[in-house]
């Protein structure tokens, strides 16, 4: 049987949401690409069924809350785009909160989007100056725990812990070698654990004296503008 490249993503999705289901069976919550598959899965099938987008957009959001999945995921994962085939031919749907736990709630809208949406811009809480020392460029992406960003950028990490990048929802922000940048973070919404980025607080970001330690193993790691609280204090 002769697939296109569409037609295999379509069956890689379908796969991965079938594990989900399964393992949602089971009583176990879905992690990012469980989650990811099952939503898509479903937008996708609602298409098949005759649905218009906005319905299968909003059969997408319905399909999981975050109560099934592990915590960080509605953090994490903050909108899906998949392309669906719809009676009218192919569409972009893109599911914004698609777990129903953040800040949009029922307003947050899906929609046909041309390639390279990347959402809203959240407003900065405050800006830091970013320098790259090293050779290569970086980048970093929207929802990354900023504070843990590629440790050759130099900037005051601990104003930096607890927050993201105040830009469009999927984009990044790029710094050139030996360039500085002034950014805007805002706070990590949602439930604010911190899973996975580079290891410095995996878990919860405003449990006691996690933030001291993520500052400790930051500065024992090399990450520059990082200062271990503690030591900072000694006489």
């Amino acid at each position: 049987m002769q697939l296109t490249p569409t037609e295999r993503d379509r069956l890689l999705i379908f796969t991965a949401a079938e594990l989900a289901r399964a393992r949602r069976a089971r009583g176990l919550r879905l992690n990012v690409p469980e989650a990811i598959a099952l939503v898509s899965d479903t937008v996708c099938e609602a298409a098949r069924d005759g649905l218009r987008l906005a319905e299968a957009v909003r059969r997408g959001r319905s399909v999981l809350s975050s109560a099934d999945v592990l915590p960080g995921v509605p953090d994490l994962v903050t909108e899906i785009q998949v392309e669906a085939v719809f009676e009218d031919g192919t569409r972009l749907a893109v599911i914004a909160d698609p777990f129903g736990g953040g800040t949009l709630g029922e307003a947050a809208p899906g929609a046909v989007l041309p390639t390279g949406h990347l959402g809203d811009r959240t407003e900065p809480v405050h800006t830091l100056a970013v320098h790259n020392t090293a050779d290569v460029p970086i980048s970093v992406t929207s929802h990354f725990h900023f504070f843990e960003a590629n440790p050759r950028l130099a900037f005051d990490r601990a104003a930096a812990y607890g927050t993201h990048l105040a830009v469009p929802a999927g984009s990044s922000v790029r710094f050139d070698p030996g360039t500085t940048v002034e950014v805007g973070l805002v706070p990590i919404g949602g439930e604010r654990v911190a899973i996975g980025f580079a290891g410095l607080v995996d878990g919860p970001l405003d449990a006691p004296r996690t933030r001291q330690e993520a500052l400790r193993r930051a500065a024992e790691q090399g990450y520059l503008g990082a200062v271990d609280d503690e030591q900072e204090n000694q006489p």
